[in-house]
């Protein structure tokens, strides 16, 4: 799922995000301004990784504690959703959250966070137009949907303004069964939703689906899903992610790809 520079300042921008999106009304959908955006993020976050789903981190020396951070927040694009105001005026809490990779910014950090657990060799050619989205997250009390949706549309106008194609990043699976939903996930979408031979990407720890049950008849998760409507392939089997006790699917959704109603909704900007 988604060794250390931790943001004391805002990120220097390569590219230049909306700084609102806008999808829908009711939420205040933006890209971190500052640091204090940023930690907001980390610790939703923390509190979604960490504390509920019960990932093992390993924080840089001297990060605040209850704050999810990793040598590529620095440099990446945050992208968050926050509740509505409070009556008064207040800004709502951070409610949902993306982080988002450009080809510029992985050339500074000198990669790709998913290359760490995957070989991408053959998405090289992709790699000028090509973002990564990591870490995820919308706290429990705002995962009916409209969070994701607002994500989505912010992230399709920053595409768009930018001159990008290519999103890959991470789909995970927990494994607190061992790993059998994965591996029968796994089995199941590998018929429907491969990615052609030159985009396949190999774990580099790879989840040992051979030994598992790959047979259980199972839904896959609503964001998996989310993606593959939104016309997402699989570039291959799964790695095994300790540290969070996931089971990771390599996604990639081309823009070109997107369906003709998604397309209208989320690149209408």
């Amino acid at each position: 799922m988604s060794d250390l520079i931790a943001p004391s300042a805002a990120p220097r921008r390569s590219l230049h995000p909306a700084s609102r999106a806008s999808e829908p009304s009711r939420f205040d959908v933006a890209w971190a301004r500052d640091e204090g955006d940023v930690r907001a993020a980390q610790r939703l976050r923390y509190a979604v990784f960490v504390e509920e789903m019960g990932a093992r981190l390993a924080p840089p020396g001297g990060a605040p504690a209850g704050h999810d951070i990793d040598v590529f927040d620095d440099f990446c694009e945050h992208l968050l959703v926050r509740a509505p105001a409070s009556d008064d005026g207040e800004p709502g809490m951070v409610i949902g959250t993306y982080r988002v990779l450009t080809p510029a910014a992985a050339r500074r950090v000198g990669g790709l966070y998913s290359e760490t657990e995957f070989d991408l060799t053959r998405l090289r050619p992709l790699r000028a137009r090509m973002v990564e989205l990591g870490r995820s997250c919308v706290h429990p009390d705002w995962r009916s949907g409209g969070v994701i949706l607002a994500l989505w549309g912010a992230l399709g106008e920053f595409m768009a303004r930018n001159g990008l194609e290519t999103m890959i990043g991470c789909a995970s699976v927990g494994m607190r069964d061992g790993g059998h939903v994965a591996a029968s996930l796994w089995e199941q979408l590998r018929r429907t939703h491969l990615a052609s031979i030159e985009w396949r990407v190999r774990p580099r720890l790879a989840l040992p689906v051979e030994e598992l049950r790959s047979d259980l008849a199972v839904e896959p998760p609503p964001l998996i899903k989310g993606y593959l409507r939104c016309g997402a392939t699989l570039l291959g089997a799964p790695a095994w992610d300790p540290d969070f006790g996931t089971a990771d699917l390599p996604l990639m959704m081309r823009i070109g790809d997107l369906p003709a109603r998604y397309r209208r909704h989320f690149l209408a900007a």
